[in-house]
């Protein structure tokens, strides 16, 4: 029993030893200025910069070269302009980014299909038949964004999630659980975008919503830029080239969409101008006849 003892006590000292001496040898000196941009960061962990969280973050800008300095969606320019000056980066000029909800069911008067009777989830709900609404592009309306949201700017209000734009930082965690994709980043200058995400066109979009995208390709067509496509089933804008073209295009592409979906933006945030786009909406159904939306 001694002996057993004694060479179990002998093992521990000898595996000590050795691990010590492993340290030593094979012992990485940190870089002091990860450290010091790992303090300087929020410390969110969204994952909006694209790593796992702030000290993933914090060691790849210090030991990649590739990795900007200016990824913190979290922190914005000031934190970036602290983590330039510690890395020896640039800070560079990223256009600001929000979330934006491409849904109008409301406007849309969008109908049920069915009571949806099970998980309180959108994940959940967009099992069953893609939604209890008639649009299966809509917004579920369950929160799953809401709850990702590690920074209090989405709510739900009306069967539909909300965006302050004022607490939005771009971390796209929203994005990642959106079961139907409604949800798209979009610079905070946007000058036009498209409040509809449906891919289906024409009569199938109109028996189900009054307002949704028919697909219908006239913005494509007329925007002088050449910055609108359509793309895996709907309207997409490139929105770096637009800005960059400017208004001279006098939002031509806005002037063709027959159906009002594609809109202009106020640029106060993300916010739109619903109302009035709404009740434009409303006149030009009324002077149109359906058939030739």
């Amino acid at each position: 029993m001694l002996t057993s003892v004694l060479t179990l006590l002998a093992l521990g000292f000898i595996a000590s030893v050795v691990l010590a001496v492993a340290s030593r040898v094979f012992y990485v000196e940190e870089d002091p200025r990860v450290e010091a941009i790992a303090e300087v960061l929020p410390g969110a962990n969204c994952g909006g910069c694209g790593f796992a969280g702030c000290d993933a973050y914090a060691a790849a800008v210090i030991q990649d070269s590739a990795v900007s300095a200016g990824l913190c969606c979290a922190g914005g320019p000031e934190v970036a302009a602290k983590v330039a000056d510690l890395a020896g980066k640039a800070a560079g000029n990223a256009e600001p980014q929000i979330s934006f909800r491409r849904c109008v069911k409301d406007q849309g008067k969008v109908q049920k299909k069915f009571e949806y009777q099970g998980l309180p989830s959108c994940a959940a709900a967009a099992q069953v038949e893609n939604g209890a609404d008639a649009c299966k592009f809509s917004c579920l309306g369950f929160g799953d964004c809401v709850k990702a949201c590690g920074f209090g700017a989405m709510y739900i209000e009306n069967d539909l999630v909300q965006i302050d734009p004022d607490k939005c930082v771009a971390c796209g965690a929203c994005i990642n659980v959106c079961p139907n994709a409604i949800l798209e980043m979009i610079p905070r200058r946007a000058r036009v975008q498209v409040f509809c995400s449906t891919k289906d066109k024409m009569k199938d979009v109109m028996n189900v919503c009054e307002a949704g995208c028919i697909n219908c390709g006239k913005c494509v067509k007329k925007c002088p830029a050449g910055v609108i496509s359509q793309a895996e089933g709907n309207i997409h804008i490139d929105h770096a080239a637009c800005l960059a073209y400017g208004p001279d295009c006098e939002e031509a592409c806005v002037d063709a969409c027959p159906r009002n979906i594609l809109r202009m933006m106020c640029h106060k945030g993300a916010a739109v101008k619903a109302d009035a786009a709404a009740a434009a909406a409303a006149a030009k159904a009324a002077e149109t006849p359906q058939a030739n939306a």
